[in-house]
């Protein structure tokens, strides 16, 4: 089976992999093999050794040995953890969590699902180089508020500097 970036992807709605992969090279001594990241990913997308094993098409025993030479020895490294015991895969996820390696949602505002229809998106600009695309965009949205909030209860200007 070919590894692939796009498996167990969804790590990256909830994680900082590309900080979290460069800390634990620095653990390790040398980059992070592809296998290794993928496993990581299993882990933090809350899938077991075995159901990782099962995704991957390897073998459970395999995978768990993998992870015990590896993974494990360097989160816990990277966490100061070196003399814990690892009670659970789990643990993995929990400690990286509590390190600080986990996104935080973005914050939600209390908008109605339909945008103004005042709201605008404009294309400024879009250039190609060295492989990548560069959009710029304008965005202006305009939102009612709801109906509890009034004009004056925001603190849109500071009038406290007297």
């Amino acid at each position: 089976m070919a590894l692939t970036n796009e498996q167990f992807n969804q790590a990256a709605n909830h994680w900082d992999l590309e900080t979290l992969y460069t800390d634990l090279a620095s653990a390790k001594g040398k980059r992070l093999t592809p296998m290794e990241k993928l496993h990581l990913r299993g882990l933090l997308c809350c899938f077991s050794p075995t159901e990782i094993a099962e995704k991957l098409q390897k073998t459970p025993k395999g995978v768990e040995t993998d992870l015990c030479a590896t993974l494990y020895k360097y989160v816990k490294s990277l966490v100061s953890k070196s003399t814990e015991k690892m009670e659970n895969w789990r643990n993995i996820a929990e400690w990286l969590e509590d390190a600080g390696y986990k996104t935080k949602p973005p914050a939600k505002l209390p908008i109605q699902d339909s945008l103004s229809e005042n709201s605008k998106v404009n294309v400024t600009n879009i250039t190609f180089e060295n492989n990548q695309i560069t959009i710029g965009v304008y965005l202006q949205i305009t939102v009612p508020l709801p109906s509890e909030l009034s004009i004056d209860n925001l603190d849109i200007n500071d009038n406290n500097s007297n």
